[in-house]
């Protein structure tokens, strides 16, 4: 599960990548117009940059995976995966209403379907398991999904307030989970 979640964020990043159209001119100012794409990359890159991480470290705390585990992966994977479509739509249109709102609804997708991956592999490793002394009541993801619902409203009146909130959230998990790592040191 780890290594193909692995593949699929990679591609993921490529695509985005991929997306990214150097300007015809070759000056430093023909980038101007191009700097509300490059952010939303940035942002992006970020965002699947921690949950990959995350990710990897919950992953390493588990002992087993079920089927079910592997369904709630793909739903992750899913979300993750409408990325690039809401990175280039919010870009492109210099940060409009609409494409902001979109790309936060896909970002609460996302930690919703982090979230349900996170209880399916506390379930199957039970109560007392590292992962979940780990996660513990998960006021992180909580809070990040109260912040990804205030950023959609927020982005039909104030876009640029939107995207704030969507970097607050970033800078809240840029690093990786210490509560998994410490509970892999504790054993």
């Amino acid at each position: 599960m780890e290594a193909f979640s692995d593949g699929v964020i990679a591609i993921i990043i490529t695509i985005m990548v991929l997306e990214l159209r150097p300007p015809e001119e070759v000056t430093f100012e023909a980038l101007r117009p191009l700097v509300p794409t490059l952010l939303s990359y940035l942002m992006s890159f970020v965002f699947l940059g921690i949950y990959w991480a995350n990710h990897h470290h919950m992953i390493q705390a588990v002992t087993k995976v079920t089927g079910g585990a592997l369904w709630a992966n793909l739903h992750l994977l899913f979300w993750l995966s409408l990325v690039p479509f809401g990175t280039a739509w919010m870009g492109e249109s210099h940060f409009a209403r609409a494409p902001v709102a979109a790309y936060g609804m896909i970002l609460i997708g996302s930690a919703i379907a982090y979230y349900v991956l996170s209880r399916v592999l506390v379930r199957t490793e039970g109560p007392d398991s590292k992962l979940a002394r780990a996660l513990g009541a998960d006021l992180k993801g909580k809070a990040s999904l109260g912040l990804y619902g205030v950023s959609v409203v927020t982005a039909f009146f104030v876009p640029m307030i939107s995207c704030g909130i969507y970097m607050l959230v970033a800078i809240i998990w840029l690093i990786p989970d210490r509560r998994i790592e410490r509970a892999h040191s504790e054993g």
